[in-house]
């Protein structure tokens, strides 16, 4: 092959090689483009769902707790449903601030400190519920996450309940083992035992500590064990901690405060 088409030859290549390239990227951005339509498509339907479900019980409890005597009752039951409407409506964008969060609390105690009667402070009180409902839903779908602690709220925090009730039952590796593995399903002694290795009364030891700790439950004596809503919640809790933080993933430099 004389010099000139070896050349030639090349070029084609190196044209070809570009066009590969530029395909591979255009793949990729329509496969991710046509997932993120899947996902925006499901999160659309499944907001549909929640939404049905929580105007309806916005709907009832706002009928059944406002009292059918009040003159107030309809101009009432308005504002409130208006203010729980555009709390929920957050939810399908994906994403809920705590400014907003914060703006709706702050509505509905402006309200209150306004409302005439003293009556009125059931339907507060229903009110109040519904929304940190909704505010428990945006934090179990993961739209939601309040803003970092205050130092008042550290000092709150009480350090024996918390080492007892929560550090201990997790502080061990086969107790971690024992939760991640109830997380999704019940488990018998014998299951735990071969999973974690442990046998008879070491495996007792840790199935009472995390039963003392509120984190598992038995069925009954002798019966299967499954994870409690602490231990769900826990379990979570720790994985996002652990995405969040990771191994050697953030800096053991000293914290800048502002």
């Amino acid at each position: 092959m004389n010099a000139d088409l070896l050349k030639e030859v090349n070029g084609i290549k190196s044209k070809l090689d570009i066009m590969h390239e530029d395909m591979k990227r255009f793949m990729e951005r329509s496969n991710q483009q046509h997932l993120n339509s899947i996902v925006d498509g499901c999160r659309s339907d499944f907001f549909d769902v929640i939404r049905g479900y929580a105007t309806d019980e916005i709907e009832s409890s706002l009928e059944g707790k406002i009292s059918k005597d009040c003159h107030m009752k309809n101009a009432c039951k308005a504002l409130f449903s208006d203010l729980l409407n555009s709390s929920l409506d957050q939810i399908k964008r994906g994403e809920v601030s705590a400014d907003s969060i914060n703006d709706a609390k702050s509505k509905l105690e402006e309200m209150r400190r306004k409302s005439p009667y003293d009556q009125c402070k059931t339907c507060f009180s229903e009110v109040a519920r519904l929304l940190d409902k909704q505010i428990d839903l945006m934090r179990s779908l993961r739209v939601y996450r309040e803003n970092d602690l205050t130092g008042e709220s550290m000092e709150s925090l009480p350090e024996e309940e918390t080492v007892v009730e929560l550090l201990e039952p997790l502080s061990n590796k086969q107790r971690l083992q024992i939760l991640k593995a109830l997380f999704a399903e019940t488990k018998t002694f014998s299951a735990l035992a071969e999973l974690t290795g442990l046998r008879g009364g070491n495996l007792l030891f840790h199935l009472q500590k995390l039963q003392d700790g509120g984190m598992i439950l038995q069925r009954h004596e002798r019966g299967d064990y499954m994870i409690s809503e602490k231990g769900y919640r826990a379990l979570r809790g720790v994985a996002e901690l652990y995405s969040d933080l990771g191994s050697k993933r953030i800096s053991s430099e000293p914290i800048k405060r502002p």
